[in-house]
């Protein structure tokens, strides 16, 4: 008897497919602006308690589709685990974000491990496989990591820094070193999807939020060329595997990124021109994205006249609607209520 596998519109649009009404989901749905991820984080005390409590982090993911019925669910992590995983000390401090121990000079990167202990990531995977197991078989599962540009930048500098500064000169002044980082990262990554697609992801996001800091010749260097390394060794072992590039800020550089990685789509911030965007990058791969956070913290006529606005430059061809990045905290969940309504009666 044949099987029949239900149709997950998110992986349609992967697939080559435009779908009528474009699937939708959420950078960062899994967060703050919901009251019962703020009840739940109280509950587990720190951020990687959250992170790493499989129990938690698989209720968190499930959080936002329950409430909203996205098409995709994203697993909730973050993009620091490889460095925790490397054995580096990462840390999480009440509103100041994440700080490490910086690798800010070559002697310090010697102290680099190469391979990371997977086992410190299983509840990863364990939340994974707690998730497929509970959601809608036509809700699609993202896994995910952070491109080795933007975690080696946090390495670098031991926490956030405006412009990612430290990295960029350590890149400059050191490139061997900081190529030693990259590398690292690379080859832990393609482990760590791989991971994640054996535990029920169906698709995987790398996302290079600090891709756009980078001069075009640093940005083929260290934002291009480590994504398409880990795009070809995931496809080695899985060669279907889906994957979604997020390189926020390339602009111009998209059709570049586009071109050279491999990647099956493409998410993209709210800065990004259309005409580009349809004209070089649409034509070749999904796009995904890309309305502005603060138009849907704003809310009313504005909110509608930006999600038209996405619809009516993108929606005509392969489109995952989406923010051009995540969720801010103090967002009402009235407007994501509207914007999950307008985009939902899309007749395209």
């Amino acid at each position: 008897m044949t099987q029949i596998h239900p149709v997950k519109p998110f992986l349609d649009v992967l697939s080559g497919h435009r779908q009528p009404v474009p699937p939708i989901w959420m950078m960062r749905q899994a967060g703050r602006y919901l009251p019962e991820y703020r009840e739940l984080r109280a509950k587990a005390g720190g951020f990687l308690d959250l992170c790493f409590t499989p129990e938690y982090a698989a209720e968190v993911t499930l959080q936002p589709i329950r409430r909203f019925n996205f098409d995709a669910a994203i697993i909730f992590s973050d993009i620091l685990v490889i460095p925790y995983a490397l054995g580096r000390s990462v840390r999480f401090e009440a509103g100041e974000g994440p700080r490490l121990d910086p690798l800010d000079t070559p002697e310090k990167v010697k102290t680099l491990a190469s391979e990371a202990d997977f086992t410190r990531l299983e509840p990863v995977y364990e939340a994974l496989r707690r998730v497929r197991g509970a959601l809608d078989p036509k809700i699609a599962l993202i896994g995910f990591c952070g491109a080795p540009w933007t975690v080696a930048t946090y390495m670098v500098a031991g926490q956030g820094t405006p412009d990612q500064a430290p990295a960029r000169m350590m890149a400059y002044r050191h490139p061997e070193a900081f190529a030693r980082i990259i590398d690292v990262l690379v080859e832990n990554s393609i482990r760590y999807l791989l991971g994640q697609l054996k535990a029920g992801a169906d698709v995987l996001q790398i996302f290079d939020t600090w891709a756009g800091v980078l001069p075009p010749r640093e940005f083929e260097r260290w934002s291009i060329e480590p994504t398409r390394r880990i795009v070809e060794g995931v496809r080695k072992q899985v060669p279907d595997a889906r994957i979604i590039g997020f390189p926020r800020g390339a602009g111009a550089l998209l059709p570049a990124y586009v071109g050279a990685t491999g990647v099956d789509a493409v998410s993209i911030d709210w800065t990004a021109e259309p005409s580009l965007i349809r004209e070089r990058v649409q034509n070749r791969v999904a796009i995904q994205g890309n309305l502005d956070p603060l138009a849907l913290i704003a809310g009313g006529a504005a909110l509608d006249r930006a999600i038209d606005d996405v619809l009516a430059n993108f929606a005509g061809g392969r489109l995952i609607f989406n923010l051009g990045h995540g969720i801010q905290p103090e967002t009402p969940i009235a407007h994501v209520e509207q914007m999950i309504k307008r985009v939902r009666a899309y007749q395209g």
